[in-house]
């Protein structure tokens, strides 16, 4: 199912429908502020294994992903020293996502690694999932292995690909094809471990 959302005026009708499937476990194909993405209920893991299953991701070995509607709601998921809260106050909302050290508000299936990427990205549409769902949203690029195809930029290809196994594909226009930039805020050194859209301000 294809929704149509602007992300000037997101429509809220329309937002609280793709809510309504999230809250019951289901899978979603959105737009961020870098590529489009798609994502669950992050704290639903049920709906985060399916998505592991759908993307060949093993959640043991693989780094997982959130977007949280803001800097104290990242707080709650994740280890954040003043020095790193100050650098993601500078760059968030923006293309970063922020290797943090998770806590134990999130469920098993992100604690095998013990680290977790957050987002807040620049992108009124998925700010509006997350704000107004309360949970964060569990995030995973939409790409072909390690390639970013162009169906990937174009929400009626994606529909095409995806319509029979997510259960919508949010259109919010044409996504990029340049991914976030990943900053390791883990250890004692802040390490950039891939750039991407995103030019850190430190």
């Amino acid at each position: 199912m294809l929704i149509k959302i602007y992300e000037e005026n997101p429509n809220s009708k329309l937002i609280a429908r793709v809510i309504n499937i999230l809250k019951e476990g289901g899978i979603i194909i959105y737009p961020t502020d870098t590529v489009y993405a798609m994502g669950c209920d992050a704290l639903n893991v049920r709906a985060v294994e399916k998505i592991c299953k759908i993307k060949g991701i093993n959640p043991q070995k693989s780094n997982l992903s959130i977007i949280c509607p803001n800097l104290s709601n990242i707080s709650e998921y994740a280890k954040v020293s003043n020095s790193v809260f100050k650098l993601m106050k500078r760059n968030l909302p923006g293309p970063f996502t922020f290797i943090l050290n998770a806590t134990n508000n999130l469920p098993k299936i992100y604690k095998n690694r013990k680290e977790v990427g957050f987002r807040i990205p620049d992108n009124k549409i998925a700010l509006a999932l997350v704000q107004e769902m309360g949970n964060p949203i569990l995030t995973t690029s939409v790409r072909d292995k390690d390639d970013f195809m162009e169906y990937s930029t174009d929400p009626e290809l994606m529909e095409e690909e995806y319509g029979n196994i997510v259960e919508t594909v949010i259109d919010g226009g044409y996504g990029g094809l340049k991914p976030s930039t990943i900053v390791d805020c883990t250890g004692e050194e802040i390490k950039i471990v891939r750039q991407g859209k995103g030019n850190l301000k430190e």
